[in-house]
């Protein structure tokens, strides 16, 4: 009993701290101007925003669309032997710097939002890919046998075995994929992809503090709410005997 007391105690301390915090952040963030400005540049920040997140969503979208498959397909025996000189390549190119990937998709597409989706499409396969191919080739060969022991054709396999099996570390891919995109996605204003970076290097180029945080905030805020979404896709939709968080 006393030591429920005690901890609900420090549940309610916690809460008490964590609204001080907040408090505290919001009088700063008042005192020092970020909070006026950003209520000045709202109108900016929604229709930026709106461009970050269509970026987003276009060449994330497209990544999972293509990385997903091209790295099951990298799996199966007929492009098997393609699968390590693939994946070589794969970390070759995420060793890249992300400024150089835009530099080149400019100089091959021109500036605008098509140079930036593609810049951004080729950042974002790369750890889908390597992921997807991790993640089937760890399913246990023991599953696979007993599989085709029951009778199983390679496509029942694919789908009622490996791709279960695989599926928590292909989120995660997507996952870490998804959060390097929206964090990528302000460099795209350097080549015209428009964006929240409009504000954080408008405000670098101005000394506008506030006005950079007023790009940076939004472009933290969208990257945690969309870890926040694809971890729980991963929750509810991985089945409960393959997915450790369940």
């Amino acid at each position: 009993m006393a030591e429920h007391v005690a901890v609900a105690g420090l549940h309610r301390l916690w809460r008490i701290g964590i609204l001080i915090l907040i408090f505290a952040l919001g009088a700063w963030a008042w005192s020092s101007g970020l909070l006026p400005t950003m209520f000045d540049l709202w109108d900016d920040i929604v229709y930026l925003g709106r461009q970050h997140i269509m970026l987003v969503a276009i060449s994330g979208g497209a990544a999972v669309l293509v990385g997903v498959p091209l790295g099951v397909a990298l799996t199966r025996s007929a492009f098997r032997r393609y699968g390590d000189i693939v994946l070589q390549l794969l970390n070759v190119g995420a060793t890249i710097p992300t400024l150089a990937i835009l530099a080149l998709s400019m100089s091959l597409l021109g500036i605008g939002d098509t140079p930036a989706i593609f810049g951004l499409f080729i950042l974002t396969l790369l750890p889908i890919v390597s992921n997807t191919l991790a993640g089937i080739r760890a399913v246990p060969p023991h599953l696979i046998e007993a599989a085709r022991g029951m009778g199983m054709s390679a496509g029942q396999i694919l789908w009622k075995v490996e791709l279960p099996n695989a599926m928590f570390v292909i989120y995660a891919g997507i996952r870490t994929a998804l959060a390097i995109n929206v964090g990528t996605v302000p460099l795209a204003f350097l080549i015209g992809g428009g964006g929240l970076g409009e504000l954080i290097f408008s405000g670098i180029a101005l000394n506008e503090f506030s006005m950079m945080l007023a790009g940076a905030i939004p472009t933290a805020l969208l990257a945690i709410f969309v870890d926040f979404l694809m971890g729980q896709m991963q929750l509810w939709t991985i089945p409960r005997g393959v997915n450790p968080l369940r």
